[in-house]
């Protein structure tokens, strides 16, 4: 399963797995179709929200790892 980074956009994750959508949603990100989703990097769109971008990436990437 592939590796999420801080660089991604919200939308490459989402292809990578939609069921990440719930992850998002669960640390505030209720912006996963808005046209920025796939313009700025999580790490852009964590700092826009006030999270902490290091634990949204280790909560995605723990899903992901826990799928495999």
């Amino acid at each position: 399963m592939a590796s999420i980074s801080k660089s991604m956009t919200i939308a490459e994750v989402l292809q990578i797995d939609r069921e990440t959508a719930a992850i998002f949603m669960r640390f505030g990100m209720h912006c996963l179709g808005c046209p920025a989703s796939s313009g700025e990097s999580i790490e852009q769109a964590a700092m826009v929200h006030g999270i902490d971008a290091d634990k949204l990436m280790d909560a995605l990437n723990e899903f992901l790892a826990s799928k495999e």
